[in-house]
């Protein structure tokens, strides 16, 4: 399969999940019921915090920074890095700066 997210419409979803401000998104559902994301944080908007159960989530900083937040605490995170929650685990994603924060995520069945 092959994702071109030119070609995939783009939402704007107000406190996604219990956030601050709005998530921008170009989102693909698979048939297999995985899911692929490329998601915008403006300054300060939050992803709030959810659980995965029967999946797991890999995000990818494309560009910027923010931080996110787990049960042991509130990491920075920045452009490079790769951020994995497993199912059962429940994060929270943020654009703590003055910068668009930009990433690829990815939702996979377990």
């Amino acid at each position: 399969m092959i994702i071109s997210f030119d070609q995939v419409p783009g939402k704007e979803l107000p406190n996604f999940k219990g956030g601050e401000k709005s998530f921008d998104v170009k989102m693909m559902d698979a048939e297999d019921g995985n899911r692929f994301m490329l998601g915008l944080l403006k300054p300060g908007a939050t992803i709030g915090m959810h659980t995965h159960t029967g999946n797991c989530e890999v995000v990818y900083i494309l560009e910027g920074c923010g931080s996110i937040v787990e049960k042991d605490g509130i990491h920075p995170v920045q452009a490079g890095m790769c951020l994995y929650c497993p199912s059962g685990e429940s994060h929270s994603l943020q654009n703590t700066s003055q910068e668009d924060l930009r990433f690829f995520a990815t939702v996979v069945k377990q």
